[in-house]
């Protein structure tokens, strides 16, 4: 027999590199009903150091990655002991790690998350369910996103469930089945330009609001093909390396209307996405606090009511739903949609590492 209760963390980085996001969390399920609780939870920022290793990753030889890994397993090992030890977190069932992904090339069946290295269960002496992504691409999927079933399964009361992180990913149902699919880069982009003003990001999206709108950069962006393509469809950090950054360095304009200019692409994208739909559309992700990016897209969605929810919610929906997918996988139970990632069957994607 399952267990009815699991005690867990989840741990997750995303392409925004704004740190590791980790929260403890006690799983409830009842008549296949599951409910959350989200306890201690934090976000513990990364060195400017191994921010520079991370955005550079995708540059480094195989030799390079291996031993990138190596100290990044041992990073995140070590950050997610500390965080049991400071909150005395006790009677863990395992943690539930994404790792951070480096390469992300699923045409070429190539995905690469490091921090998933056997070692980190040696490190915080606890099961570790972890590299959740490269089965699904081993079988023909996208490897993402991973998050629409922790949709389905915990926020059902929704129509649409937006996240706005490094990327915006979005998912929802249709005839009985769950979609979702990445819609457009979002922080990326924009703190990409905020750094260039020394800044780590457009705190509440004013330095966009202070610029103008550059409609031939616009109709650039909207008309690429990415965004003609059906899904299941992804996007990694190499898009915006190669083909958005260097789009928007053509233009000789200012980086506030560059940013302006960005946040109504991303805007405009999701209306596309929704355009007509009815119904109410849940929005997670660091994306949230930029009020301006929000004001736009109120004004590209107005038959869709956009709700916010508990600050827990917004900052570590990511890792709430990885937690999620290990529990899963350790009940041998379907955490990955091939209707979401275009795999060519539901699965139950996943390692699991016990201590030696």
């Amino acid at each position: 027999m399952f267990k009815a209760r699991y005690n867990v963390i989840g741990v997750m980085s995303g392409t925004s590199l704004d740190g590791v996001d980790l929260a403890h969390i006690i799983f409830d399920v009842s008549n296949e009903k599951w409910s959350y609780k989200i306890e201690q939870c934090t976000t513990i920022p990364y060195s400017d150091i191994w921010v520079n290793e991370l955005k550079n990753g995708i540059n480094y030889s195989n030799s390079e990655l291996q031993t990138l890994n190596t100290n990044y397993t041992e990073l995140l090992g070590e950050t997610i002991k500390n965080f049991i030890e400071i909150h005395h977190i006790s009677n863990l069932d395992f943690i539930c790690s994404h790792g951070h992904t480096i390469l992300h090339q699923p045409q070429k069946g190539l995905t690469l998350q490091i921090g998933n290295l056997p070692e980190i269960a040696n490190i915080t002496k606890q099961k570790v369910v972890c590299d959740f992504r490269v089965q699904d691409v081993k079988l023909g999927g996208q490897g993402a996103p991973l998050v629409p079933i922790g949709d389905r399964i915990l926020f059902s009361d929704y129509d649409f469930c937006l996240n706005l992180g490094g990327f915006s990913n979005i998912s929802f149902e249709v005839n009985k089945q769950r979609i979702a699919f990445d819609i457009s880069p979002v922080n990326t982009v924009l703190n990409f330009h905020a750094n260039t003003l020394g800044l780590e990001y457009d705190n509440k999206g004013n330095i966009s609001a202070s610029g103008n709108l550059n409609t031939e950069l616009f109709t650039e962006l909207n008309n690429l093909s990415f965004y003609q393509k059906t899904f299941p469809k992804s996007l990694g950090f190499e898009f915006v390396k190669e083909t958005i950054l260097p789009m928007i360095e053509r233009f000789q304009i200012s980086t506030e209307d560059k940013m302006r200019t960005f946040t109504e692409h991303i805007a405009y994208q999701i209306g596309k996405v929704l355009d007509s739909k009815t119904g109410k559309l849940l929005v997670s992700g660091g994306g949230v606090y930029n009020d301006f990016l929000i004001e736009r897209m109120k004004s590209h969605l107005p038959t869709i009511e956009i709700i916010i929810p508990d600050e827990k919610t917004i900052q570590f929906k990511e890792a709430l739903i990885f937690g999620l997918l290990g529990v899963l996988k350790v009940r041998n139970e379907i955490n990955t949609l091939a209707s979401v990632t275009g795999a060519c069957h539901d699965h139950s994607s996943g390692k699991i590492f016990t201590p030696n």
